[in-house]
């Protein structure tokens, strides 16, 4: 990178101003050079076209002085030592440590922080501090620790971002065991191939095979190895099943128009009424639309998944964003996916954990058998058993869906929070995760009581610890928007719309002890609503198991238990993926002893392998055991979270908020 080779003299912090309708991450945290440095509107986390492409420019010396000129035809504001100065376009000004400005007269506060004293650095940082003085209470100490921790695990998360785009050259590099690479000519596979094994054959895999979905207006760090719908649908597709709630034709063949070439595409889709007669209306003529039974009342199809079949294999995708505009470049989103070849004949009928978890799920769908002839099989039917035809024994995940009906005997366990249990009870983690936290963080809360409650939390406790005993029950906290941080949201309080809680749901008084904020310094996307769905549990920055699913925090998406515990009740279609260290485990033995590279290093073919997962925020030593594999997960939210203080709000979209936001309009807008 172009900085890499200069000298960072300091830093410009991001301040939060108080009851002035500022938030935190509204800047970004932006390196100083020693030398010439830009600063201007793509370091803002939204466009104010107020601040210029080319606002500031600033010569950094050596001692961390920096000489500032106003680029821009707006003026700056310096604060220095007590006196607040403007200075106009074409004018200069002189800063060192602890300066202020104000990049907008009243807007944008960042301060300076030079190498020399960034050890002692808190951000972001209270702007009454600055008339008040310096505090002394235990208070402001625990502040001034936490807001350190949060800027050195920005900055570690930005070069760790930083790093797997260097490694990584496209979003299509993502590979199972066998590198598959569908988009590619086969000599860009090749090389594809040979670039991934050059750093290990499961080196950073899983974090390029999860990742968070593009943010329009966020500064290019945040987006460094995020992913936007053609990153994903790419190539010579010759069969596509998109899955999703709402679908936006319009705006998908817009955004991805390689979809008209695509001859055959499935769309199994939530929608009714008026948005089901215009998607039948805009449809291409080769597409089918399918909206899958629903036995019970108030359920719905609310999977979001992609089935992309190429000559080379297919393209498996679940992810968490509706096929629509605003779900693909406003929202915080993660995806998943992975590439996996056409199965030998020799293993036709082999079959592993998740090609069942995907067969079962698909068949339950009920979509209207079709025939189609593909150049690599010939004429073929397309229904669930279809996919079998692929090899997914190099699956990184498993998958947990959910699938209306009342569920008994073996079924029980198929669907929903019993099939996660399931999963997990067969499992064995290390000791430290006995009766650590579980984190449910989502973007619409169900009708709930502490009975449900416990059952779920339960089902997300089952596994054991390595010496055998049982992980013990968990304490579940809640990661959820205030109305302060929807209202200073990209969207302001549009963003509500898309976080559907009604306040009945969202005020019960059980509910209070779970709240937490919603925190992405890291990943800068503090103000950009979560529509992501997460489950996990955690110590620290280690996971013990990660879940990203469509599923929200409900009964009805989850199941139920009924008559003793012996019929589990659903009403949705949901689908998550989940990520374990054995699975991964399994995959690198795999890879070592069934594909025998010859890059290994000093690791010992058919060794034992352990897997860690951990987040981008981990500060361990990778060195420390050649035998162990770290895996880092773009986790969009600080861990551990922080909890609600007094004056926050748990969101509900129902409730009148007559304090402006960002675009000067209350909620709701209208009536």
């Amino acid at each position: 990178m172009a900085s890499a080779s200069r000298v960072r003299v300091g830093t410009l912090v991001p301040l939060v101003k108080d009851n002035a309708g500022s938030s935190n991450g509204s800047v970004s945290s932006i390196p100083i050079f020693e030398g010439s440095n830009v600063i201007g509107r793509n370091h803002l986390v939204v466009v104010d076209k107020r601040v210029s492409r080319k606002h500031l420019s600033l010569h950094a010396s050596a001692d961390g002085s920096i000489d500032v000129v106003v680029e821009g035809p707006n003026p700056i504001v310096v604060r220095s030592e007590g006196q607040r100065r403007k200075v106009c376009a074409q004018e200069k000004a002189k800063i060192t440590h602890d300066d202020v400005l104000e990049l907008i007269p009243g807007d944008y506060f960042v301060k300076y922080v030079d190498m020399a004293d960034e050890h002692r650095r808190s951000v972001p940082i209270d702007l009454s501090g600055l008339k008040k003085g310096k505090r002394h209470s235990e208070e402001d100490s625990a502040a001034v620790k936490r807001n350190r921790q949060i800027m050195e695990d920005e900055a570690l998360a930005r070069t760790l971002q930083e790093s797997i785009a260097e490694e990584s050259t496209t979003v299509s590099d993502m590979a199972s065991g066998q590198t598959l690479s569908p988009l590619d000519s086969a000599g860009s596979s090749k090389r594809s191939n040979e670039r991934i094994h050059s750093v290990g054959p499961l080196k950073d895999v899983l974090s390029l095979t999860f990742r968070l979905m593009r943010v329009q207006g966020l500064p290019s760090w945040a987006n460094t190895s995020s992913v936007t719908v053609q990153d994903v649908i790419q190539g010579e597709v010759l069969l596509a099943v998109l899955s999703d709630y709402m679908v936006d034709i319009d705006w998908l063949l817009t955004a991805c128009p390689s979809l008209r070439r695509v001859p055959h595409v499935l769309v199994i889709h939530g929608e009714d009424g008026a948005s089901l007669e215009l998607l039948k209306k805009l449809k291409p003529a080769n597409w089918i639309l399918h909206k899958p039974p629903l036995p019970i009342s108030f359920g719905t199809h609310h999977s979001k998944a992609m089935l992309l079949v190429y000559p080379q294999g297919i393209r498996v995708v679940v992810h968490t964003a509706n096929m629509i505009y605003v779900d693909w470049n406003n929202k915080s989103q993660g995806l998943w996916m992975q590439d996996f070849p056409w199965k030998d004949a020799k293993d036709i009928n082999k079959k592993i954990p998740f090609e069942n978890d995907l067969v079962d799920y698909l068949s339950a769908l009920k979509w209207p058998e079709f025939r189609v002839n593909l150049p690599v099989v010939g004429d073929v039917n397309i229904n669930a058993a279809f996919f079998r035809k692929f090899d997914y024994s190099s699956s990184m995940v498993r998958l947990i869906g959910s699938v209306p009906g009342y569920h008994v005997g073996p079924n029980i366990k198929k669907w929903g929070h019993m099939k996660l249990r399931s999963i997990l009870e067969e499992c064995m983690f290390e000791k430290q995760f006995c009766k650590s936290p579980l984190i449910y963080q989502f973007s619409s809360l169900g009708s709930l009581d502490e009975k449900w409650m416990s059952e779920f939390t339960y089902s997300l406790s089952a596994g054991k610890s390595d010496d055998g005993s049982p992980l013990g029950i968990g304490k579940p906290l809640i990661v959820w928007p205030t109305v302060e941080d929807v209202r200073c949201s990209i969207e302001g309080y549009a963003a509500g719309s898309c976080i559907p809680s009604p306040q009945k749901n969202v005020e019960k008084d059980f509910l209070r002890k779970y709240w937490t904020r919603w925190k992405a310094d890291h990943v800068g996307r503090c103000r950009a609503m979560p529509h992501i769905k997460t489950f996990t549990r955690y110590n620290g920055q280690n996971i013990a198991w990660f879940l990203l699913t469509s599923s929200n925090l409900s009964k009805a998406a989850w199941g139920a238990l009924q008559k003793n515990n012996t019929q589990l009740m659903i009403r949705s279609y949901e689908l998550g993926v989940l990520f374990l260290p054995q699975t991964l485990q399994c995959v690198r033995q795999f890879s070592c002893t069934e594909k025998n590279r010859s890059n290994l290093g000093s690791l010992v073919v058919g060794e034992k392998i352990k897997t860690k997962l951990v987040t981008l925020c981990w500060k361990g030593d990778e060195e420390k055991e050649l035998s162990t594999e770290i895996v880092r997960l773009p986790v969009p939210y600080q861990l551990p979270p922080q909890p609600y203080g007094s004056e926050d709000v748990p969101w509900s979209w129902d409730r009148r908020y007559t304090k402006k936001d960002v675009y000067g309009s209350v909620w709701p807008h209208h009536g």
